[in-house]
């Protein structure tokens, strides 16, 4: 990649102005033309480097329930189906693990059967040996910014982020939620596409989205990469076992770092213990191992697993508001449990 390209992506992972000509803003701001701009765009995403540009909004504030969910399978190529297959679902991975399937899942605020019902659904097609599932305590840091040299660089801000209430939305809303959640239109006025298949005016659409942000609805609206070829090929995602008084501090401290990009307090049980996850992305194995090992001696928490994705099967946004779910759940109910029958 050229030196402008790497200035681009780091300026698309912070997040794009929602503004009637965002790529006209982010040309000046890199002091190069919009042409230049969107065909670099265009090129990355034809090179897989840039996955997506879109709006991240928030599971919680929009009224879904979710979390992290782990089985232990033996047939991973049924159960992967079976999984894919759910529309809540929108990462999926095979990680180095007894508990060897580790997926994110949401459910509608208007589901009839609940996340732990779909869960228990989910694993029993999956023929599932055993499965837990890990819900959200308290978020220190989300967000994937592949903008730094070294794993024990640090953020010049505060990272931070609290978890969302739910936002009561009208229906103007969710459309607007609906049709920008796509991959943004790479012209010179993207927004105005959108707005017209919105039937509203630009102007409208922008204040709402711009809104959104303020609310928390939306965290960004930014570039999502494909990390291996950003050249980040190692992702591990390290679970502590933390006391609770001790908690607080240490996710504070490691959500710091820029190769952190998630880390969060879940749920623990009777068959997982370890409560702090934090997902660290770097270009080696061994280099995220020397900096978990660090971590280790300067918190001195030294339980902990790195579990690192063998395998992708699924990552793609959840499509909110969309009736894929309501067709999930019907075909559940009119007892359609082969699993890959399961599709919205």
């Amino acid at each position: 990649m050229t030196e402008f390209e790497k200035d681009l992506l780091a300026y698309l992972q912070e997040g794009i102005p929602i503004v009637e000509n965002p790529f006209t803003t982010i040309a000046k701001k890199l002091s190069v033309t919009e042409d230049q701009v969107i065909e670099s765009i265009k090129k990355l995403k034809n090179e897989k480097i840039i996955r997506q540009i879109s709006p991240i909004y928030d599971t919680k504030a929009l009224g879904y329930d979710s979390s992290l969910v782990a089985f232990k399978v033996k047939d991973i190529d049924k159960a992967v189906s079976v999984i894919n297959a759910h529309p809540g679902v929108s990462h999926n991975y095979e990680r180095n693990d007894d508990f060897n399937i580790w997926f994110t899942l949401a459910v509608p605020p208007d589901s009839k059967i609940g996340l732990e019902d779909t869960v228990e659904i989910l694993a029993d097609l999956s023929e599932a040996e055993d499965y837990v599932i890990l819900k959200t305590v308290k978020m220190y840091k989300i967000g994937v910014k592949l903008t730094f040299n070294r794993l024990d660089e640090k953020s010049e801000n505060g990272n931070r982020t609290s978890s969302s209430e739910k936002v009561n939305l009208y229906e103007i809303e969710k459309n607007i939620i609906k049709v920008t959640q796509e991959d943004i239109p790479l012209d010179p006025r993207p927004f105005n596409i959108f707005a017209d298949r919105l039937g509203i005016s630009v102007y409208t659409l922008l204040h709402k989205l711009n809104q959104f942000k303020e609310k928390g609805v939306m965290r960004r609206f930014a570039a999502i990469l494909y990390h291996r070829k950003a050249g980040f090929k190692a992702n591990g995602m390290t679970v502590w076992k933390v006391p609770e008084d001790k908690a607080d501090a240490v996710g504070e401290y490691f959500a710091s770092f820029k190769a952190v990009s998630h880390c969060y307090l879940r749920t623990v049980n009777g068959k997982w213990s370890y409560n702090l996850f934090s997902m660290i992305h770097g270009r080696e194995k061994e280099e995220i191992e020397d900096f978990v090992e660090k971590l280790s001696k300067e918190t001195g928490i030294n339980d902990y697993k790195i579990l690192y994705s063998t395998r992708e099967f699924k990552k793609k946004r959840v499509r909110y508001f969309s009736d894929e779910f309501k067709h999930w759940v019907e075909a559940v109910i009119n007892g359609k449990r082969s699993g890959a029958n399961i599709q919205g």
